[in-house]
């Protein structure tokens, strides 16, 4: 790959890349929604990701090309950028921007960016051309920054220059994933611990259901306010910053609170979802995987009733896993509204599984799914 992607770059840029960098992207095993509310998650990075290729130029300016779009981007070093309609270059000049703004001195660059991870599929890559794009800019500026500065600044990215009102989960995978391990997150206090994820004589596959969503333009940020306002009836009596600071059973006690129909449901979810994922931690750490699968189902459905971003093609998906005996448990990924789901299906079955979650999806939708091995990998480095 390396190889390929140095020949590309010369004949693009008519010299050398001078560094090698890759981000992965991420699948989050349970703890949807959860990002935002301060609660916990448990994501893991997957061996699909962004490459970039850097090389310096003395022109004074920055060039944006990628092998999976044709928008291309030549601006010349200014002291602030603007967010360009809805083009992929706004993410790298998002990062960018904020290095500026922090007072770094940044040259002339010639970027080339290249993805393995399906576009609106709901594995990150958003977030992974992110980091990759702050890590590069981080190291070969000397900038001083820890992989958490980085993961906050491509967070703010997200929500003041692209628009989205989304948490810091996605960001902090990539950045921070290990290979064979889930990172478990807590979003409120930004500390994680890596948890063992041997699945035994299981594998991860994901499900693309090839509808491709795009988040600004969905309704995340509805739900986002929903529990924006689910938490400020419940601040009424009780002394919370988030909806995860409290558990099921408190959330039943004061529930009465919340006069909204649906940001009571979102809440409803957030909350069992946050005590959902402490569940699942025991199970991946004591290699419970039928434990760990009945709580997948069980965030799904979750996912699919009271915060409603699932759909069709999702649970398609996961009606097909349920039926599946190789299969020991199933949801969507991601913030929903189309993209991926996961499944944890029997090492030597993957053939299988695959022939049989095609043709089911394409009879239910009318076109087929794409299906992957998944393996869990490390995050952001330089190749």
């Amino acid at each position: 790959m390396k190889t390929q992607l140095q020949q590309q770059f010369n004949n693009i840029y008519h010299k050398p890349a001078e560094k090698f960098y890759f981000s992965p992207g991420r699948v989050n095993l349970i703890g949807e929604h959860i990002d935002f509310n301060g609660g916990l998650v448990m994501p893991c990075a997957i061996n699909m990701g962004t490459y970039l290729l850097i090389s310096f130029n003395n022109d004074n300016v920055l060039r944006l090309r990628s092998l999976n779009f044709d928008e291309t981007l030549d601006t010349p070093l200014i002291d602030q950028y603007q967010k360009t309609g809805n083009k992929w270059f706004n993410y790298p000049l998002g990062v960018v921007n904020l290095f500026l703004k922090d007072g770094h001195q940044i040259g002339g660059i010639d970027f080339l960016y290249y993805g393995d991870i399906p576009i609106g599929s709901g594995l990150s890559s958003s977030a992974s051309i992110e980091i990759v794009t702050a890590f590069a800019l981080n190291d070969i500026f000397n900038a001083g920054y820890s992989k958490l500065d980085l993961v906050k600044m491509c967070k703010r990215v997200e929500n003041e220059f692209i628009g989205l009102n989304s948490g810091i989960m996605d960001q902090f995978a990539v950045a921070f994933g290990q290979k064979g391990k889930a990172v478990l997150i807590d979003c409120n206090k930004l500390t994680y611990e890596a948890v063992n994820c041997d699945l035994k004589e299981y594998e991860l596959v994901i499900i693309n259901t090839n509808k491709p969503r795009k988040l600004a333009e969905s309704s995340y940020n509805d739900r986002a306010q929903d529990c924006q306002n689910a938490l400020t009836m419940l601040k009424k009596e009780l002394d919370i910053n988030y909806l995860c600071d409290i558990d099921t059973n408190k959330f039943n006690a004061y529930k009465h609170l919340i006069t909204d129909e649906n940001a009571a449901k979102r809440a409803q979810h957030v909350i069992e979802e946050n005590d959902r994922v402490k569940i699942a931690t025991i199970a991946l750490n004591s290699g419970d995987i039928s434990r760990f699968g009945e709580l997948m189902y069980a965030s799904h459905y979750s996912l699919k009733d009271k915060y409603e971003v699932s759909g069709k093609e999702l649970d398609s998906i996961v009606e097909y896993c349920e039926s599946d005996k190789n299969v020991a448990g199933a949801r969507m990924t991601g913030a929903g509204f189309g993209g991926c789901a996961i499944a944890l299906v029997k090492k030597g079955k993957f053939e299988a599984f695959s022939t049989g979650v095609i043709e089911y999806y394409t009879n239910h939708i009318g076109y087929a799914p794409s299906v992957y091995n998944a393996v869990i990998s490390n995050g952001v480095g330089i190749i």
